[in-house]
């Protein structure tokens, strides 16, 4: 096989300056921008696109589907790693894992990589009130334990009080005793605070819309939502929206013949609930129980369903503060999750069913028609009622796109000047972007297109990875702490297949060796949607992957 190419780990490499954290009312005078749009960012965890606006017939997501109607939706949207701290970094960043150098949990960009640039700091750079509620980074160390405050927001970022007990012994089991499992319906009266964590990112938001609407500057606001993020704790209600006897299993609920070990993920932190203990699943594979298979994608879509409640409730407030015409609303996941497709239960790989995300762009007079006086974009859709029709998306685009193209997008829609496309090796730039501006697929007048966006959707690509430390499946193989990282899955998906060559990793240098292939997976789109019929043994191997990089 030929040497790799000299560029080509650089070609996959693909994360935000500083300020100071000031008043809302102090930056409200300092920073006066008139006509200037406002941002609503919406973030949520682990949401694959099982949503009704996505051809989702069985969940209900009345008020995603509302926005959905007056939006712009990315049918084929992909992430950059299936992992909630090193994909957050990546898209806020606009930089790739690869350059980001943040794979695991455990390390913060500007200390491990470069003091690169966020989208929040950008816009507070530009005389935005930038404002983060709830999960938006993830907290911890890939954070600074700040949410990277003061760089990216103008005043602290707020968390839920409730968010301590997510993973504690909240959920009555059958026994009548509390354990923390997986499957958590609760009475949301008799947990600790008589709330949820959601419940209160929504009304800090709506709180933070009102202080808002009366500020001369305008501003920007990430609400990040933890559902349905396991474990599955939401309002018990939910479960009556679908009745075990309607809950189908994952159509593909075998692990496939020819997947190679590297690529499984073995699910461990759903193994670590009381509920899931108690079946004695052998590991790696298992499988789980076919009964409580349905329970698991009965509660995912339960927990969907109270987060569309959550989204019709900020949207409605939205609206009911006269700020749907003039905020842009942007909704999207930081990743999929896998319902028992290939025999797995998380994110955690490459397959579609972890990278594929939902995304959509609302933009007030350009996605949808200025509302009229007194008339709602946005009216508050309650899940329950019978009568509730599905709403067609808006605008809708096949093309594959990337998660990284979120800061150029909203940059450019915003009226902001786009930041330049990132040099190769970009480590020591604060300000560029590896994503493409996605701004022509708007079909708007006067602003700044991508010139690097291929006009031919064959030519498009969007680029995963994902670590392993090892050849087969063992207990850290879902989140490989850097150190212990020994192969890296590369993986291309265009609108034929996906393509994916796992490789040796040095960890200490950050460099993949493209010459020491572990494994491969080639799937064809037309013939194998799922992606369960590993081709790769049929092709030229690595050699047909290194022809197929840009």
């Amino acid at each position: 096989m030929p040497p790799p190419r000299t560029g080509l780990c650089l070609l996959l490499l693909g994360l935000v300056l500083g300020s100071v954290c000031v008043t809302l009312g102090s930056q409200a005078q300092a920073n006066s921008t008139t006509d200037a749009l406002n941002v609503l960012l919406i973030i949520v965890d682990d949401l694959r696109p099982s949503l009704g606006c996505y051809g989702d017939k069985l969940v209900r997501s009345p008020n995603i589907d509302q926005l959905a109607s007056h939006s712009l939706l990315f049918q084929n949207a992909f992430v950059q790693q299936a992992v909630c701290a090193p994909s957050r970094v990546s898209f806020l960043t606009g930089r790739r894992p690869d350059t980001t150098r943040l794979y695991d949990f455990n390390s913060y960009w500007r200390v491990h990589a470069g003091n690169f640039s966020t989208i929040p700091q950008y816009f507070k750079d530009n005389g935005y009130v930038t404002m983060s509620v709830g999960k938006v980074f993830h907290p911890g160390i890939s954070s600074n334990h700040s949410d990277d405050s003061p760089y990216s927001w103008s005043f602290p970022p707020y968390h839920p009080s409730s968010e301590k007990y997510e993973n504690t012994k909240t959920c009555r089991g059958p026994d009548g005793e509390l354990h923390a499992n997986l499957l958590c319906p609760v009475d949301v009266v008799d947990v600790p605070e008589g709330t949820l964590p959601d419940k209160q990112s929504t009304e800090e938001a709506i709180r933070l819309l009102k202080k808002m609407k009366t500020s001369a500057s305008p501003f920007f606001l990430a609400v990040g939502y933890h559902k349905p993020h396991i474990p599955f704790r939401y309002p018990k209600e939910f479960q009556k929206l679908y009745p075990l006897e309607n809950i189908t299993l994952a159509p593909d609920p075998e692990v496939p013949d020819g997947l190679p070990p590297v690529a499984y993920n073995p699910w461990m932190d759903i193994r670590q609930r009381e509920d899931v203990q108690a079946l004695n699943i052998s590991v790696p594979y298992g499988p789980i129980p076919v009964d409580f298979q349905r329970k698991i994608r009965q509660s995912y879509f339960a927990s969907v369903s109270y987060l569309d409640t959550q989204v019709g409730h900020l949207l409605s407030a939205l609206d009911d503060l006269h700020l749907a015409n003039s905020t842009i609303v942007a909704f999207t996941s930081d990743h999929g999750w896998a319902l028992g497709e290939h025999g797995e239960w998380a994110k955690y790989s490459n397959f579609d069913v972890a990278t594929r995300v939902p995304l959509m762009f609302y933009v007030p007079g350009r996605t949808a028609s200025l509302p009229e006086t007194g008339e709602k974009l946005f009216p508050y859709v309650d899940p329950f009622h019978s009568a509730s029709e599905l709403m067609e998306p808006g605008r809708q685009s096949t093309d594959l796109v990337e998660l990284v193209s979120l800061f150029p997008t909203l940059a450019g829609l915003a009226g902001l000047q786009v930041p330049p496309r990132c040099p190769v090796p970009s480590f020591h730039i604060e300000l560029c972007r590896e994503g493409k501006n996605l701004l022509k697929h708007f079909r708007f007048h006067g602003l700044e297109e991508d010139p690097y966006l291929p006009g031919n959707p064959r030519e498009l690509i969007a680029y995963s990875q994902y670590p392993r430390p090892a050849d087969f499946p063992q207990q850290n193989s879902d989140k490989p702490s850097l150190k212990y990282i020994k192969i890296m899955g590369y993986s291309i998906r265009t609108v034929d297949y996906r393509y994916t060559v796992w490789v040796g990793f040095n960890p200490d240098e950050f460099l993949a060796n493209f010459s020491d292939i572990h494994a491969g997976e080639l799937y064809f789109v037309d013939s194998d949607p799922l992606q369960d019929h590993n081709m790769y043994n049929d092709s030229q191997g690595g050699e047909l992957f290194q022809s197929l990089m840009p």
